[in-house]
């Protein structure tokens, strides 16, 4: 029997007025969908965040650990509500520091689900109530970091346009474990995006556990001085020649695609000091197009596509340093 479990991170400040509704119908959905494949183990778990005090005076984060019981992860949901938020940044590094705290199995494809329409603290944006980041310093870098190293993959869903500006920094801690930006104009997508994304970590978590190691043990015993780029190339040429296919999240009947440059270049800083001194601004930005209200988002299956080597192998990377040492 597989194991899922899914954490849920949602922004409930008043800028989401227009999404929480869609967004928690959209969830029960997912529950839904995913409980019902049989042979499957799923566990759900969600965090609430709005912001600091003076900020909101209502709540940082509200959590909710996991449960296999469906009625409870839609009774959290009903009480979800948008309210506050005081300046744009929110609490949003609360809400994925508060994951890692949670009961995840450890033999379980983890995914955490963070929706948001805003950046954290201390991006360097004008009116940020707290310039230098999070005022209980947890760091998103850091966290992020986290989380890859305790195998949970982030999928940032990003409420567009308010987001767009940060679609690059959203996209690079994505990367950092191993998951993907996706785009959203409209809460009616959620659905099929999570259950897809969800059918494509879980068919390429069980592709990591034969194929990545092989590949590197293969370039190490060749003597072969090694980078992730040639590690990757390596890993496709060899998936390609033995016919691999995997389950594939697609928008608008188009792959995903790759990672830029300038979110790796994100996804490598240490903390948000580093991200703030940084001039990114010569480098080639994450070609992730808009959003718009008819996207159409599905699942395929089909071989190996290159983006989702990077993806394995940024995974393997965080979760085990020692493989990639010479």
């Amino acid at each position: 029997m597989s194991l899922l479990d899914l954490a849920f991170v949602m922004d409930c400040t008043s800028s989401m007025g227009s999404y929480i509704e869609s967004a928690r119908t959209n969830i029960r959905r997912i529950i839904d969908q995913i409980s019902s494949t049989g042979g499957r183990s799923v566990k759900f778990a969600l965090v609430e965040y709005r912001d600091h005090a003076p900020q909101d005076h209502t709540f940082v984060t509200q959590q909710h650990d996991f449960t296999f019981d469906v009625t409870v992860m839609k009774s959290w949901l009903s009480v979800c509500s948008a309210r506050g938020g005081g300046d744009t940044p929110e609490a949003v590094v609360d809400g994925l520091q508060a994951l890692l705290n949670f009961s995840w199995r450890r033999s379980a494809t983890k995914i955490a689900v963070l929706i948001a329409d805003a950046p954290p603290h201390g991006l360097g944006m004008e009116g940020d109530g707290f310039p230098l980041g999070c005022p209980l310093r947890h760091d998103p870098f850091k966290v992020t970091n986290n989380l890859a190293s305790r195998e949970i993959t982030l999928y940032v869903v990003g409420c567009e346009p308010s987001i767009s500006p940060y679609k690059d920094f959203f996209t690079g801690l994505a990367y950092i474990t191993g998951g993907q930006y996706v785009p959203l104009a409209s809460a009616n997508n959620l659905a099929t995006i999570i259950v897809c994304g969800a059918e494509e970590e879980m068919s390429l978590e069980s592709l990591m556990k034969t194929e990545v190691g092989a590949a590197i043990k293969h370039l190490k015993d060749s003597g072969v001085e090694f980078d992730d780029d040639l590690i990757e190339l390596h890993l496709s040429a060899e998936m390609a020649k033995k016919g691999i296919t995997t389950k594939k999240l697609r928008r608008n009947n188009a792959r995903m695609g790759g990672v830029s440059e300038k979110a790796k270049a994100i996804s490598q800083m240490g903390d948000l000091k580093e991200y703030r001194s940084r001039d990114l601004s010569s480098i080639r930005p994450a070609a992730i197009a808009s959003a718009a209200v008819g996207d159409v988002f599905d699942v395929e299956e089909s071989e190996v596509d290159y983006a989702q080597v990077q993806r394995m192998v940024q995974k393997s990377k965080m979760r085990n340093k020692a493989l990639f040492e010479d």
